[in-house]
């Protein structure tokens, strides 16, 4: 696990000065570079600005992103179970998202810019990622051997799970995931046309303190 730690703080640093880089490079462009969106006050501070001005003084309120995914595939690997499977894994997966969180908010301090830790689930992005990983390590049961990652700290899909179980484990993320999350709950197709079971998911969901969640008939 030492290992481990060491090689995701090695990797959130090179992607610290990405993001560094890119921002560096956009702080130094200037305002008649995008009339249009300064001229709208889309950007908080535009308004200052002359046209030969550089647009540090609006890009510093921005973000700069953080994304992850398959904590799930990340945790079967470590441990042979994910969250969902074993309190010792969901004790893991705590572990490894706040320890990301940690060096966020270090981020933040150190360079006084919005760094944010959020989980990714742009399709493009895992089927990518998965598609790189099985080409270096191959197939691997519960790890490698699907079309995609599962989305961030997402329990897969296929898990079987009640409702309320599956929202009191991905909820406990939701607080460390400032940059963006979401919980996808699956009501099943019997759901439909019931009102009912709507409204006992959404009430489990502010229960749970989901911050963002989304409900789907299957």
């Amino acid at each position: 696990m030492k290992d481990f730690f060491e090689d995701l703080d090695e990797r959130m640093e090179k992607a610290k000065e990405l993001l560094l880089e890119r921002y560096e490079f956009q702080a130094d462009k200037r305002v008649y570079n995008f009339p249009f969106l300064i001229g709208q006050g889309n950007w908080m501070d535009s308004e200052k600005l002359k046209p030969a001005d550089r647009l540090r003084r609006v890009n510093k309120h921005g973000t700069l992103a953080i994304g992850f995914v398959g904590l799930a595939e990340c945790l079967k690997a470590l441990t042979g179970k994910h969250h969902g499977e074993s309190q010792e894994s969901q004790k893991l997966g705590l572990k490894i998202i706040e320890h990301m969180r940690q060096k966020i908010d270090d981020f933040t301090e150190k360079t006084n810019l919005n760094f944010v830790l959020y989980e990714t689930h742009e399709n493009d992005v895992i089927e990518y990622l998965m598609s790189v990983d099985k080409s270096i390590f191959g197939k691997f049961k519960g790890v490698t051997d699907a079309e995609k990652y599962t989305i961030g700290f997402a329990l897969p899909k296929d898990y079987n799970i009640s409702i309320k179980d599956q929202l009191e484990i991905e909820s406990r993320y939701h607080q460390l995931t400032n940059g963006g999350h979401i919980t996808t709950i699956d009501l099943g197709i019997k759901a439909q046309g019931n009102p009912d079971a709507f409204e006992k998911a959404v009430k489990l969901m502010k229960e749970f303190e989901i911050g963002y969640g989304k409900l789907i008939i299957n």
